[in-house]
């Protein structure tokens, strides 16, 4: 038995499929998948992300240290209610995990991957021991995700007036907290949404208001191929400590200036990006009929082999989509090893939906 949300039996009452995901009992899915994923692009659902870990920095050097720990840097937060997304690197350039960072009234608040958090939060104090700061976790709180076209408009008529307006005039990565609820809207899909962090026992509520206003709840699976479409990396799969973020496509995450800015890893990816790298993140289509999975060869005529890092099945586009990290000079086609026989594949910029919209 995995760890369990506050909204486990919920998820049961529900009709919830239960799988293990990075030690956590979730909901994969509450029926179909596919129509969880439809609903997120054309309407709007909600995901109970409370599995995910949330840390609290606060102190006098609060501000230093996430500079020296994040690859991006805080200091561009330019007040209170501003977010960011930023990895957290070892000494090698290697992601440790990526994360978004929140510049709140008292500090920063960072919200952390469910399979990572343990090592997270070891890895923050260890490096926390030499600086002025308090790092919390708030395993008190919960947080639900609301995403889709519709996800403000159709929140906004469920909360009371104060956190309506909130609702309707916050800003892409930014965030407002309005007595307990911390609100903000960042998001994991591709499409519009909320994600409101709240005291564990104000979960089930939330959740059962949301349903009854006939808001879909969406499991895992369909989170899965929602962030896979929008071309959003996924930890463990996409990269890892082995990952540096200019290799996964996440080198407008790092911030090089001012350079007298010292974060750790900066030397290893100074020299990696002095050095050139070998390989890069791709999107694959599949035009025939079949699913490309993680861990399947892709061969790149005259040029060499690479490998499928997440693939799936696209609701939106009806087709199987990939990403594979596959040789830096890897151009138009290629060709992807499905149960021992090849297919060819298109070679695509990693962004296949944004906003309901093709963009392949």
């Amino acid at each position: 038995m995995g760890q369990r949300t506050v909204l486990y039996d919920l998820h049961l009452a529900l009709g919830a499929k239960m799988v293990d995901f990075g030690g956590w009992d979730m909901p994969l899915h509450y029926g179909s998948q596919v129509d969880e994923h439809h609903e997120v692009r054309r309407d709007c659902g909600v995901f109970d992300v409370s599995h995910m870990t949330i840390i609290d920095i606060a102190g006098e050097q609060a501000e230093a240290f996430l500079r020296y720990v994040l690859a991006n840097d805080v200091a561009r937060l330019e007040g209170v209610g501003k977010a960011l997304y930023s990895a957290m690197l070892n000494d090698q350039g290697g992601i440790l995990d990526d994360l978004i960072v929140y510049r709140t009234a008292s500090g920063y608040r960072l919200v952390v991957n469910a399979s990572t958090g343990v090592k997270d939060l070891a890895w923050l104090r260890e490096h926390g021991s030499r600086f002025a700061v308090e790092i919390t976790p708030r395993y008190d709180l919960a947080m639900l995700a609301i995403q889709g076209p519709q996800a403000r408009a159709r929140c906004s008529e469920l909360v009371n007036q104060a956190r309506a307006a909130i609702i309707l005039a916050l800003k892409p990565y930014s965030f407002v907290s309005e007595g307990e609820w911390f609100i903000a809207r960042t998001g994991y899909t591709g499409e519009d949404g909320l994600e409101v962090i709240l005291p564990a026992e104000q979960a089930v509520p939330l959740l059962n208001d949301l349903i009854g206003a006939g808001i879909a709840v969406i499991g895992l699976g369909a989170r899965d191929t929602l962030r896979l479409e929008a071309g959003m990396n996924l930890y463990g799969q996409d990269m890892d400590d082995s990952v540096s973020p200019l290799e996964a496509n996440m080198a407008w995450t790092i911030a090089w200036e001012p350079e007298e800015r010292d974060f750790i890893g900066r030397t290893a990816l100074q020299q990696q990006r002095t050095q050139g790298l070998d390989s890069k993140l791709v999107g694959l289509v599949l035009e025939e009929r079949g699913v490309l999975r993680a861990h399947q060869v892709v061969r790149v005529a005259e040029v060499g082999e690479g490998e499928i890092t997440s693939g799936s099945f696209s609701p939106t586009l009806g087709k199987s989509i990939a990403l594979a990290r596959v040789p830096l000079a890897t151009s138009e086609r290629a060709e992807v090893e499905i149960r021992g026989k090849w297919y060819p594949v298109r070679v695509v910029a990693p962004k296949f939906v944004r906003n309901g919209k093709p963009l392949i």
